[in-house]
């Protein structure tokens, strides 16, 4: 399996995916089909255009290859069209999510290495590809994003970053397989918090007595 066609593969696979994400987060908030389709785009794309304009790779990916925007489009129009049939998952929204979530990381690692960064700055990049465009979704339709929240969301990401990190430079584990162990490690790892409700400890709220 050739790398760079394994890559684009899971690249349109969580394009795909986060722009599922945006468009329900849109057709739950009652927006019309121009909100959708533009919370599905942002959802979609906004993650990885932060990440190549920190890396001074510009113009961003989104437009050196179009298939993203028309991916990202007719994905959010067929949900539009077709989200009651979605109804047959308990909670759509949150399995797309965790697939997007698992590729985008790999995806955003996987650049930085490409580029030479060190351990944290590459984490940092996968991290930021996967949740940005989650953020810039929950806070147009008038959510607390779920990375600022206290479930296993960016934590799952910084395991993913750091495993495939860790494969990358420290075993001889076949970059496919290394990326597609890590995604899957997040998808795993986000699904399962969702499940068992599990969350990072957050600080008790200081109560004043007047």
């Amino acid at each position: 399996m050739h790398n760079m066609s394994f890559l684009y593969a899971l690249d349109l696979l969580g394009t795909a995916a986060f722009a599922a994400s945006g468009a329900l987060a849109g057709i739950r908030r009652e927006m019309d089909i121009f909100g959708v389709l533009m919370l599905g785009l942002v959802t979609a794309t906004g993650g990885g255009t932060l990440r190549d304009l920190l890396l001074g790779d510009t113009p961003p990916f989104i437009f050196n290859d179009e298939t993203y925007l028309y991916l990202s489009v007719a994905v959010s129009l067929a949900v539009f069209i077709l989200h009651r049939q979605l109804e047959f998952l308990r909670h759509p929204l949150t399995y797309f999510d965790a697939v997007g979530l698992g590729t985008f990381v790999v995806i955003g690692t996987g650049k930085a290495l490409a580029f030479k960064l060190g351990f944290f700055g590459a984490v940092m990049m996968g991290v930021i590809t996967a949740t940005a465009g989650g953020m810039i979704r929950d806070l147009l339709s008038n959510r607390v994003p779920l990375v600022l929240q206290k479930e296993v969301y960016a934590s799952a990401c910084l395991a993913g970053g750091a495993l495939l990190y860790l494969l990358h430079q420290y075993t001889s584990l076949p970059h496919p397989w290394a990326l597609l162990a890590s995604a899957s490690a997040v998808i795993i790892l986000r699904l399962l918090a969702v499940q068992y409700n599990w969350s990072l400890p957050r600080a008790e709220a200081i109560t004043t007595h007047d």
